[in-house]
């Protein structure tokens, strides 16, 4: 029923590109808020990951309702950013930083913890992580921590900044080939962010 997959990601462009940013427009811009902007393109070309599944049937969405999970002392809680196909990486880092912040004040409001179509979830204390659906949910992202290793790259070793994403899929609704498709587009999302 359920599907598992991980990916070794080069995002060495993405966060020079992303510090770069930060410092032009003086505004913080996370490696999260990226990979949820990557899955938010790639859903476009693969809707089936952006599905609940209520009472046996498969709902489909246009918008896409990213939850963010955030861990607390008493467990994890999962806020949404809404639409977060419509908005700017810029916009998705923000709301991503006050959610979570809300979350630790406990000032979050009902509506910020409904409606998620799509989850994203960082543990960047560990390599990867096989992350848990939500409940409803037919896909989670999970989000590694970035280290610098040796790769090959045209035929030369280099060190690059790596991360490990985890993707994880209800398999009743989505085959297993349209989940690597995803999978793969966001990696290239992510390579090649320009």
């Amino acid at each position: 029923k359920i599907l598992s997959f991980s990916l070794e990601v080069d995002v060495t462009d993405t966060q020079k590109a992303r510090r770069d940013y930060s410092v032009e427009h003086e505004a913080t811009i996370s490696l999260t808020s990226l990979i949820i902007k990557a899955c938010t393109k790639a859903i476009e070309q693969y809707p089936d990951i952006n599905t609940i599944v209520d009472k046996r049937k498969i709902h489909y969405f246009d918008q896409v309702n990213v939850g963010l999970a955030v861990a607390l002392k008493e467990g994890l809680i999962v806020p949404v950013i809404k639409n977060a196909n419509k908005k700017s990486v810029e916009i998705i880092s923000k709301e991503s930083q006050e959610l979570s912040d809300n979350g630790r004040k406990g000032q979050l409001a009902p509506d910020d913890l409904t409606n998620g179509t799509f989850t994203v979830s960082s543990l960047g204390m560990v390599d990867s992580f096989t992350p848990i659906l939500n409940n409803g949910q037919s896909a989670i992202l999970g989000i590694g921590r970035t280290q610098n290793k040796p790769v090959v790259v045209a035929n030369e070793i280099v060190i690059r900044e790596m991360i490990v994403l985890s993707l994880t899929v209800d398999h009743q609704v989505i085959d297993g080939a349209v989940a690597a498709g995803f999978f793969r587009r966001v990696q290239r999302y992510l390579e090649k962010p320009k």
